[in-house]
């Protein structure tokens, strides 16, 4: 089917190319009338305007990019939800690219945004990302940047997090104060930036009331999802420590843990506190309910693009833009899973 053209509106009307134009761009010098008439043939003719054109005319594209571990995690969700939200209001479309926990995936993702020259794009790492080369690139094409949650140090960009290790310290010490002496702690990978800091916190939470740290009780979860934290469960129970609490870094894989125990006839709370993190949607549903970190995921995606719009608004003026690094607050969420 043959592209329809201003020029065809045009004819078909009788009138300039010029008024045409500015009749669907709303220009005041243009009547009333006249604007009902273009768009009316505009839309009977099906017209779609030629976007590289625009891109090249208004030097935007009116699209982001988000790049993100995990669309069905709940935390991610709910991100996700906040930057479409806060895009849409500035008309803004999000093309939304799942990683998988793949370095190699995200490498791709990156340089398709690039090659479809987006705005500026959004991303949270995937916990396998090692290099960090790909991320710099975005940087160096000059095309505005926003990590969350998952984030590199190495990369000068704007940031919005939560402060990991404070969380964990404090999600460590509420154990600690229902009577915890032996706290076991299932971390993330080895390389990303909360997992380290969530794994500190647990550390210095220990250190600083008391109780010796010891790295037996410490298991990782690549994925930390549910599988993982059973795999954990299971494999703390076979190595024979005698634990009396558990935090873990997800919500996921803390429930994971919660179900192997009650499989091996171990009481949460009275046997074994359990701790998640993430305040994930159903960690209210299960039995007992997971006492947790609530970190806010619908904030912390609303945030995101904020900052995006202004480099990216900065970038469109021509105006230098200074990284912001924004950390939200996290709060403690009793329920079953602890002593009351």
């Amino acid at each position: 089917m043959k592209e329809v053209t201003l020029k065809q509106i045009a004819e078909n009307l009788g009138i300039s190319v010029t008024t045409v134009s500015k009749a669907l761009k709303d220009y005041k010098d243009v009547s009333k009338e006249t604007k009902a008439l273009v768009r009316a043939e505009a839309k009977a003719l099906n017209y779609k305007p030629n976007v590289f054109a625009v891109n090249l005319r208004t030097k935007e594209s009116k699209t982001v990019g988000l790049i993100i571990p995990e669309v069905v995690h709940h935390f991610f969700s709910s991100v996700i939800n906040g930057i479409i939200n806060e895009a849409e209001k500035h008309g803004y479309l999000v093309i939304i690219l799942q990683s998988n926990e793949s370095e190699e995936l995200e490498r791709k993702q990156v340089d398709l945004l690039l090659s479809k020259r987006v705005d500026g794009i959004m991303m949270s790492m995937a916990n396998t990302t090692v290099a960090v080369d790909h991320i710099s690139g975005i940087k160096q094409a000059n095309t505005p940047l926003v990590m969350f949650d998952k984030i590199s140090k190495l990369i000068a960009c704007s940031k919005v997090v939560i402060n990991d290790r404070q969380a964990a310290y404090e999600a460590t010490k509420f154990l600690i104060d229902k009577g915890c002496k032996r706290i076991a702690h299932f971390r993330g990978a080895l390389l990303p930036q909360n997992s380290i800091d969530r794994f500190l916190g647990y550390k210095k939470a220990l250190e600083d009331h008391g109780l010796a740290f010891d790295p037996k009780l410490v298991y990782i979860c690549e994925k930390v999802d549910y599988d993982d934290g059973r795999a954990a469960a299971k494999k703390l129970l076979a190595d024979g420590h005698k634990i009396d609490g558990l935090f873990a870094i997800t919500d996921m894989a803390a429930t994971g843990a919660l179900t192997v125990f009650k499989e091996n006839g171990i009481r949460v709370p009275e046997d074994i506190a359990i701790m998640g993190f993430s305040n994930w949607f159903l960690s209210q549903a299960i039995t007992p309910a997971l006492s947790t970190v609530d970190q806010p995921g619908y904030i912390m995606g609303r945030k995101t693009f904020k900052i995006l719009r202004k480099e990216m608004k900065a970038k469109k003026q021509g105006l230098a833009f200074t990284p912001i690094t924004k950390t939200l607050e996290t709060k403690i969420i009793e329920r079953d899973s602890t002593p009351k």
